[in-house]
């Protein structure tokens, strides 16, 4: 006969172990608890790649406010092609910025007197060496495409400027003419040539265009910077410019975007896409590729003309959008 002690022991044994229901019941208590805090954690890593992305843009602005008070109230242009010659590219506004972004290192490394020399003759790419070259503040966290890629998210803006697209398909060539609810009155800008390629500054609708087109921050926003887009987000997997992974290049894409385009348009399909209502086109469709756009819910975040930076919704009436992306239009925005 077994001691009391022993049967005590088996007994309290079996009264703490585990059942397999009481153990399914645990798990399904765990995975219910992870399933809502996992929306929480998305929600908190969504908000600091916005602030993030915020905060670039933020410094963008005070070094392009710091490289007009250098220059005589004169604007980093957006890309300047030396001579009017495609082949001599002096570099992107992004260049520019270095000096005042704490980026002197930098700026002697693919500054102006160096652009020149390791641009392809051919006019096509910069050499492989640049090609290696990342700009700090470059990317927005929230955007995960091609983490290594030598690209900008930062795009300044051409606004309501004309972009007809190689694809056959251009559904926004018409906002870009200042009356697209015809015959309604016009919204005060007229029709521009496309795609911002013009060397002088009135046949430009923003603040910035690839060929040299000369801006000052007083003279040339007559609209006032706190209604007028100087830069804004935008995604290399929907805009084939930025693809070219050349953020320092006139011709890189960062300042190829047209507010025409509606706020985070899709464009990330092969090829030219879809070129039919409800389809998704491609990022070689000018006309729906060039528009600002972001990984961020409900809108994009944008760079003002006195500095501030907000979030517009993508929802924003297409008027409003189009009156703070010009900056001479003559208009009141209203709320956006």
């Amino acid at each position: 006969m077994q001691p009391p002690l022993s049967r005590l022991s088996r007994v309290v044994r079996r009264i703490t172990a585990f059942t397999l229901i009481e153990l399914l019941v645990v798990i399904a208590i765990i995975a219910v608890l992870i399933g809502l805090l996992l929306p929480a954690v998305q929600k908190v890593r969504e908000a600091a790649a916005r602030m993030k992305c915020q905060a670039n843009l933020k410094q963008y602005g005070i070094a392009i406010h710091a490289f007009s008070d250098a220059n005589n109230g004169a604007l980093p242009v957006g890309g300047w092609f030396a001579n009017q010659d495609w082949g001599n590219d002096q570099g992107s506004w992004l260049v520019w910025s270095l000096p005042f972004m704490e980026q002197d290192n930098l700026y002697k490394k693919i500054g102006p007197t160096k652009v020149g020399t390791i641009y392809n003759a051919a006019g096509a790419y910069f050499s492989v060496a640049a090609n290696r070259i990342k700009l700090p503040t470059g990317r927005c966290p929230a955007d995960d495409w091609d983490p290594n890629a030598t690209c900008s998210n930062y795009v300044g803006s051409l606004g309501p400027q004309c972009a007809i697209g190689p694809c056959g398909y251009d559904p926004n060539q018409t906002y870009c003419n200042g009356a697209a609810q015809a015959p309604a009155p016009g919204w005060g800008y007229t029709t521009s040539p496309d795609h911002g390629n013009d060397w002088n500054a009135p046949g430009i609708r923003g603040l910035f265009n690839r060929l040299g087109a000369s801006m000052s921050l007083i003279g040339s926003v007559p609209d006032g910077g706190s209604n007028t887009i100087f830069v804004g987000e935008s995604l290399p997997s929907h805009h084939d410019h930025l693809q070219q992974n050349a953020w320092w290049s006139s011709n890189g894409g960062n300042s190829h975007c047209s507010t025409i385009v509606p706020i985070n348009t899709r464009s990330d399909a092969p090829g030219c896409g879809s070129t039919t209502p409800g389809g998704i086109p491609g990022a070689v469709n000018w006309n729906i590729a060039w528009g600002f756009k972001s990984r961020h819910t409900g809108g994009t975040n944008f760079l003002f003309g006195d500095g501030s930076v907000r979030q517009v919704a993508e929802r924003v009436d297409h008027r409003t959008y189009q009156l703070i992306g010009c900056r001479n239009d003559d208009q009141v925005p209203g709320q956006y």
